[in-house]
């Protein structure tokens, strides 16, 4: 099978779709989720004989030591059957673990046969493009593998059978999954993407099969044999980039990081930083694709965990109105954590791509919105992030336990035999439960420190306690995890040589999987749990330690910071890292009463018992269908109409065009003296100025002297400074229209301001003729909106009330202003300037100053007003100076925004392309490419460009010394940029 994006491209959606669909069956919407792996291994059945070659050394580099299905080889070995072998009485049988779910059936031709038959039916339902496409010979998922070679180095399909066991671990995760399956028969409503892990035969699971050795029939018979089977799509992942994004960037970076463990070299693998994070992105656009290959308009997408971190992101671009989840497992760090990530941008927008971030607790979602804010000078609330025009909701999704299996589970013959062995071999002692990962974060190192603090303060405990502590193995050697057992292994002999004796043994230490079975057995017979992770996304052991205690209600000693620890407030909860504090816990908990045990029991279960893990899936599912609806609820401003715009301008013989300059004509900066105009947008504005029949004004918040230095050498342009306080007709001179105004007031407001800017590091006051403004962007983001409320509150009481001011609340600023001056009066001006009427007006802003032009031109259209804003009725002088249809205001922004105008586009690159295809028709063959610029690109052009002024030059004070940080005169220094929208 060919990886390829273009021609094969829609015949490969209509496979995928066409596979997925059954006309009888098919739900007209899916969820398809997609997590780093597959809920199944993929092995290939005995009956496919492989031919007589070790596949396995054909790759030295794809080895069971460097891949995380190794811990299906360890599960399976002899020497790791049972836990307690080595203790235990013969009662207890060393049995391998047994799957859930029995093996399918192998794929045969007439399996085959009915995925083409699926492929046919469907055929005749058009379902969107490339769905009425020739019938494929195979379902086409897409592949990131090369083309192949002939060479059979596996089995060709008609010889090939698959068999999928459970994957081992994140059952709380598949178990919410499964649950989304409607009761009713209805197939592939659920729809799984993810990566298989390594592929090897069932009967040899330690002799991977490098993916080189891939054939297109041997690819193609696991997808058709997964879909048909288990509603899921593979993402084929090549050995070199898989152990980039795994065992690179996400346990060697992500992992630690978001386990508030900054990084060391003597635990960090020696891995190129720059290979392993080309290999996360490269996983990251397999799995953008592969979801992209199968999505249908109406589909829901929800994305897992911190592998797949760019995907929502990296999918909005593929499918920009897709509804896209994402839901963070792990913890998220604070943003003082988080910012010494050096790609903390590309990972903080990568999650920005989805309509929902969830995550376990609200500590991790104030984290995350606080770092968007700090890292990315975004807008945010409790509610989400405001990023690029619309709001990323972030809420709060604790995840649970699958009850049913628990409880099933914890009833059967086998635990209940295994428990009663345990009772036996530990016969009048009190049993103290342990099971974690064999990872720093999980804390067991202070789990042994504790215990033996337990021992040396309560003599009277020992020889009647037993520490059973069970670590499982990491799935990827490395990263410090041998050292890390030896420091356990040396703990554990230290505190069995000091506390112990030759009959007995204070702490049993396990390093091995555990089965099922014992696994439970031990929970049901513990009499305290104990959980000491320094940092923990949510801990689900806990969950399952509670619902297996129903009879005798033991004590759960718990970490304070696991994600747990909120929502099961009636666990005795600890600090891990005081040892004191645990070691007391341990002893309250061994003598607490029969009432209080039953009490917290009791309080744990009610929410353990609700908060399942199909409770947090389903809930996580309607939040997204409510946040992909969220637009089509709300009063909100289309997208502009740009074919209906340039026919409107093509017809007309008089045309008003007016453009506010900062977030609408450049984006929004931290320094305002950056924000130099980008050089496409002065192309084309120099083209519609040209124009006889275009008037062009740019009615800016900057000063006069920026304007012109900016944008005055374009001839005929016309310009307005200050919110319309000074005007300059083309080829005219400045002239002031609040001459005759009193500002007496401006003394008063800027002791106010710079008492403010004294208190606030980074904020500073911009003086211009007829306003002040106060600047806070470049001040701590949370900090600095405090300061601004209680600015605004001291403004409103100390001055308003007394002269005729306004306060505007901008972006980042505080502007005070006469009542009298506003954009609004300069567009009345210009509209009923001249003789005849305008064939075509168009007015363009971003912020609440120019909802004043909006409202003004809505008026003179005759089209009625919101209240708000400074401007006349409809009834007035001027009303119909224009034909409404004739009208086109434009709002840069959030389509939900509060907004007079009647369309709007997110960005300004996007008004800049409309003007290019505007001066296209006033200048017929004009370059019309433009630079989709950001705020980091604005910057970097602006220190280009204040390096090659020289001192003395025309200029050369309007570099970024231009403004003042406390309070000085700086009539240079831009301001507009950052008025606010309404609020």
């Amino acid at each position: 099978m060919d990886w390829d994006n273009s021609s094969s491209s829609s015949s490969s959606r209509s496979a995928v779709a066409a596979a997925s669909i059954s006309t009888a069956s098919h739900p007209r919407n899916s969820i398809i989720v997609a997590s780093l792996y597959l809920p199944y291994l993929c092995h290939l059945a005995p009956s496919s004989k492989l031919p007589n070659q070790n596949l396995s050394q054909q790759n030295d580099y794809f080895s069971a030591s460097h891949y995380s299905p190794t811990s299906v080889t360890k599960l399976q070995s002899p020497t790791n059957a049972s836990v307690f072998a080595r203790v235990a009485s013969p009662k207890i049988p060393t049995t391998p673990p047994t799957s859930s779910t029995s093996p399918a059936p192998p794929t045969t031709s007439s399996s085959t046969s009915r995925v083409h038959s699926e492929l046919n039916a469907h055929m005749m339902v058009p379902n969107g493009p490339g769905i009425l496409s020739p019938n494929p010979q195979h379902i086409d998922f897409p592949s990131p593998l090369p083309k192949h070679t002939s060479s059979p180095t596996v089995p060709r399909s008609e010889s090939i059978s698959w068999l999928f066991p459970n994957r081992r671990g994140h059952s709380a995760l598949f178990a919410g999954i499964r649950s989304l399956v409607p009761t009713s028969p209805t197939p592939r409503s659920i729809v799984q993407v993810g990566w298989t892990g390594t592929i090897a035969s069932h009967d040899r699971p330690d002799a991977p099969i490098p993916t080189s050795a891939f054939s297109s029939d041997f690819v193609d018979s696991l997808k058709n044999q997964l879909w048909l089977e288990k509603a899921c799509v593979p993402v084929i992942i090549d050995e070199k980039f898989a152990q980039a994004h795994y065992d690179g960037y996400c346990k060697n970076e992500l992992w630690p990081l978001f386990h508030y463990v900054l990084w060391d070299s003597a635990m960090r693998k020696s891995l190129d930083k720059r290979s392993t994070w080309e290999g996360y992105v490269k996983v990251n656009e397999l799995f953008a694709q592969t979801i992209a290959k199968v999505y249908r308009p109406g589909d829901l997408v929800w994305i897992n965990d911190y592998h797949l971190l760019l995907v929502p992101s990296l999918l909005r671009k593929l499918i920009p109105k897709a509804s896209i989840g994402f839901f963070l497992h792990t913890p998220f760090p604070s943003s003082e954590i988080f910012r010494c990530l050096p790609r903390r941008v590309e990972i903080l927008r990568g999650f920005l791509g989805a309509n929902l971030v969830g995550f376990q607790t609200y500590s991790y979602a104030r984290h995350f919105i606080s770092s968007c804010t700090r890292v990315l000078g975004l807008e945010s609330s409790p509610k989400g992030v405001d990023y690029q025009g619309t709001l990323v909701n972030v809420a709060i999704f604790p995840i649970g336990i699958d009850m049913k299996r628990v409880q099933t589970r914890r009833k059967l013959p086998g635990v209940r035999e295994r428990a009663s062995t345990i009772r036996d071999l530990y016969a009048g002692k009190k049993i103290i439960v342990g099971r974690d990962k064999l990872d720093h974060v999980k804390g067991v190192v202070h789990k042994l420190n504790a215990f033996e603090k337990f021992l040396e303060l309560y003599p009277e405990f020992r020889n009647k306690v037993v520490l059973i502590q069970v670590t499982t193995p990491p799935k990827t050697p490395g990263s410090g995890s041998s050292k890390l057992e030896s420091r356990v292994s040396d703990l554990c002999e230290r505190i069995n040589g000091q506390y112990g004796s030759l009959e007995f043994a204070p702490v049993h230490h396990f390093h091995q999987h555990l089965n099922q079975d014992e696994y439970f057995a031990l929970l049901n017979v513990a009499d305290v749990g104990l959980i000491t992770s320094l940092r923990d996304g949510m801990n689900t052991t806990s969950h399952e330690f509670v619902v297996c205690q129903q009879e005798s209600c033991a004590p759960l000693i718990l970490s304070e910071f696991t994600g747990t620890a909120g929502s099961l407030s009636a666990a005795m909860l600890v600090n891990p890292w005081d040892y004191t504090g645990v070691a007391n816990a341990i002893y309250d908990a061994l003598t607490m009463g029969k009432e209080e045990r039953f009490s917290r029991h009791q309080q744990q279960y009610a929410h353990v018992s609700t908060h399942t893990a199909e409770f947090w899936a389903a809930s996580f599912v309607k939040e997204l269908r409510v946040c992909a609806s969220l637009p089509s609820l709300l009063n909100t401003t289309p997208v502009l109409d740009e074919d209906a715009t340039v026919r409107a301008y093509k017809t007309a013989e008089r045309r008003l065009i007016m453009f506010d300059y900062d977030g609408t004509l450049t984006p929004i900066v931290k320094t305002p003296m950056a924000a130099l105009p980008p050089p496409d947008m002065l192309r084309f504005l120099t083209a519609l100025v040209a124009d006889p029949k275009n008037t062009v004004y740019i009615i800016s918040g900057r000063d006069q002297a920026t304007l012109d230095l900016w944008l005055g050498h374009i001839p005929s342009l016309g310009l307005s400074a200050e919110h319309g306080s000074f005007i300059k007709y083309p080829g005219g001179k400045w002239i002031n229209l609040t001459e005759d105004m009193d500002f007496t007031w401006k003394t008063e407001v800027a002791e106010i301001f710079n008492y403010y800017t004294e208190r606030t590091t980074g904020s500073f006051v911009e003086h211009k003729r007829c306003s002040i403004t106060w600047h806070y962007r470049l001040a701590d983001p949370i900090y600095g909106l405090f300061q601004a409320k209680e600015c605004r509150n001291h403004i409103e009481n100390a001055v308003m009330s007394k002269l005729p001011v306004e306060i505007m609340i901008g972006k980042k600023n505080l502007e005070v202003r006469p009542l009298a001056v506003n954009k609004g009066e300069i567009v009345k001006r210009l509209a009923l300037g001249g003789s005849g009427r305008w064939g075509f007006i168009m007015c363009a802003g971003d912020d609440r100053t120019d909802e004043d032009m909006f409202a003004s031109l809505k008026s003179l259209a005759g089209i009625p007003t919101a209240t708000g804003a400074h401007t006349h009725t409809a009834s007035e002088e001027g009303s119909g100076v224009v034909d409404a249809d004739r009208v086109f205001t434009l709002t840069l922004g959030s389509a939900t925004k509060m907004t007079q105008a009647q369309w709007h586009v997110g960005e300004p690159w996007y008004l800049i392309e409309v003007m290019g295809k505007m001066a296209n028709v006033s200048s017929p063959g004009i370059d019309q490419t433009v630079v989709r610029t950001t705020e980091e690109d604005v910057l970097a052009a602006a220190i280009a460009a204040a390096a090659m002024v020289k001192p003395g030059d025309e200029g050369a004070g309007l570099g970024f010394g231009g403004f003042c940080s406390s309070g000085g005169e700086s009539p240079l220094s831009g301001g507009e940029e950052e008025e606010g929208e309404r609020q």
